[in-house]
């Protein structure tokens, strides 16, 4: 049962990672990243998740930074993933990359290091990269985003190691039903980027029976679902109130019958791109 904020998933290689934390996508640079990062830290998150394709490395290292400081807490408290984005996919290309994105989060080490998105005849290669990482010491876990299962068997053939996290798009309307029991299968720690389907899921009728039932939002109710599911999840706000809402899920847990009924609401629907078709 995932009851507090700090509570925290074992990956497969024994290290600790939280079960909610901050995305940043779609935040720009500026005081107003660099606030939601603080903020979010002193309202207990310990995870914070971005990316180099996000442009916001920056801003997030001085949030951190800040909020470490604010919250008087040590560097190792703190979960931080960033990803490698797909230009930069190769064993030196992607070596050179996460370089670049430790010395723009001002950073010694990542906790989490991911292949963005899974493109064909170059993950491999950015795999190793990641494994020369990982036995470095460089990092503390390795992982992958956006793999469908055929991603995940050919990228397994021929790893050493197999990845600990699978960031993929998930939802009540994206369930991921057959990713999700490949990676318990396989001991990777499935992890929810866009929970809340970029908001569109907030006035969904019978969520909002189920939030009125509970007494909660409709994003506690979805982040709920996540949880229960054994999905981390990195809902995304710049808003105070929000960042303390989304995190506000721990005093409460959803009936058997109402998973399977948030469940049943899967559609195989996106908003972000498809892992088997996307062009960039």
């Amino acid at each position: 049962m995932i009851t507090h904020l700090h509570d925290t998933t074992t990956l497969h290689n024994g290290v600790k990672m939280p079960w909610l934390g901050l995305g940043v996508f779609q935040v720009e640079e500026g005081p107003e990243l660099v606030d939601a990062v603080k903020s979010a830290m002193a309202h207990g998150y310990r995870s914070i998740d971005t990316a180099a394709i996000y442009g916001n490395e920056s801003g997030v290292g001085q949030g951190i930074r800040e909020g470490l400081q604010q919250a008087g807490i040590p560097r190792d408290a703190l979960f931080v993933t960033s990803k490698v984005w797909n230009a930069d996919l190769g064993y030196e290309e992607t070596l050179a990359a996460y370089e670049t994105s430790l010395r723009k989060l001002g950073l010694d080490y990542l906790d989490l290091y991911l292949i963005h998105w899974p493109v064909a005849g170059k993950y491999k290669d950015a795999w190793r990269a990641l494994e020369t990482l990982y036995k470095a010491g460089k990092v503390k876990a390795i992982g992958v985003s956006n793999f469908q299962v055929h991603h995940l068997e050919d990228l397994m053939a021929d790893a050493e190691i197999v990845p600990m996290v699978n960031q993929v798009e998930y939802h009540p309307r994206l369930t991921q039903q057959e990713v999700q029991a490949f990676c318990r299968q396989h001991g990777i720690q499935m992890e929810a980027w866009s929970p809340l389907m970029q908001g569109q899921l907030l006035d969904h009728p019978f969520l909002q029976e189920l939030a009125r039932h509970y007494g909660k939002s409709v994003a506690q109710i979805i982040l709920r679902w996540d949880l229960q599911n054994g999905v981390v999840t990195i809902p995304k706000s710049t808003r105070p109130h929000r960042i303390v809402e989304n995190a506000n899920v721990f005093d409460f847990a959803l009936t058997t019958e109402d998973m399977a009924r948030i469940s049943a609401l899967d559609a195989n629907l996106r908003i972000g791109p498809d892992p088997d078709n996307f062009d960039f």
